[in-house]
């Protein structure tokens, strides 16, 4: 289907194109007088003339060209030299180049009525001089606006939790929007970023006290499974100690052991246990 698409639209433009282009033919008997007169003149104030009548136009550039009004058959022109008529013939010159331009801060209301800010940039060049030029005023300041449009329009459509997680589907929504809009006036949509989300403070509190909450939740519950594991791995060393008695004596000796390691001021003195159990008795 997008080949399908891609095939139609390709074919409308170029339909538009070539009707543009092939009205220099019905310029009427009037119109082939003076340009005979244009030609005339020309040839008479040779070699001054010639200077009037070649033009430069640069590798990123292309001339369109008007004969009495009407588009010049062949499109646009360039690059390097042409030729044009005087006083018959005007120009306008197009820039190819890829053209970036910021889009202001939109205040957007999505759709769980969140009010966020979010601004973005676009890339684009113009791929059809005549069109951008025949068809539309400026085509610069329609596709400015137009992006403005295009991004309250998107993400109207979206809730707070989709803009902040699906900023590169966002993107490629605005520019398939941007670039079919864009196609009857010869403009070719390349990329569209998203630059920035801005929430309002108390929305950022909120969101921030709530994500507090939640890990102190988590670290309650990781807390008290480890005291869990702890009481359990307590409870089988307690009955291992049970079973064998000598076992605990090792035991009383190995922290003897690692109370002495430390450098520290406490003083030990080590009964037998056996002693002590004979106190108990008494």
């Amino acid at each position: 289907m997008d080949n399908e698409d891609r095939a139609m639209k390709e074919s409308r433009r170029r339909e538009r194109q070539s009707a543009l282009e092939n009205t220099d033919s019905d310029i009427g008997l009037c119109g082939w007088m003076l340009v005979a007169l244009s030609v005339l003149l020309m040839l008479v104030t040779l070699p001054i003339s010639i200077w009037m009548c070649i033009k430069i136009v640069k590798e990123y550039e292309r001339a369109i060209i008007f004969r009495l009004g009407r588009i010049l058959r062949g499109g646009a022109k360039g690059p390097g030299l042409f030729f044009i008529l005087p006083c018959t013939d005007s120009f306008i010159n197009v820039d190819m180049r890829t053209i970036t331009f910021d889009i202001p801060p939109q205040e957007v209301l999505t759709k769980d009525s969140v009010t966020v800010s979010v601004d973005g940039v676009v890339y684009y060049r113009v791929q059809n001089a005549t069109l951008a030029v025949a068809n539309i005023t400026n085509a610069d300041a329609a596709t400015r606006l137009l992006a403005q449009t295009t991004l309250r329009n998107v993400l109207g459509t979206k809730n707070l939790a989709e803009i902040l997680s699906d900023r590169e589907e966002i993107a490629h929504s605005m520019q398939s929007s941007l670039d079919d809009a864009t196609d009857d006036w010869g403009i070719k949509v390349e990329r569209v970023e998203i630059k920035d989300v801005k929430l309002p403070l108390q929305l950022q509190r909120a969101m921030a006290a709530e994500a507090e909450a939640s890990r102190e939740a988590r670290a309650k519950v990781i807390a008290a499974e480890g005291e869990m594991n702890a009481s359990r791995a307590l409870k089988e060393a307690s009955l291992v100690i049970a079973e064998s008695p000598s076992a605990l004596q090792l035991r009383y000796l190995q922290t003897l052991n690692t109370i002495a390691a430390e450098k520290n001021s406490t003083i030990i003195f080590p009964l037998p246990l056996d002693m002590m159990q004979a106190f108990i008795k008494h």
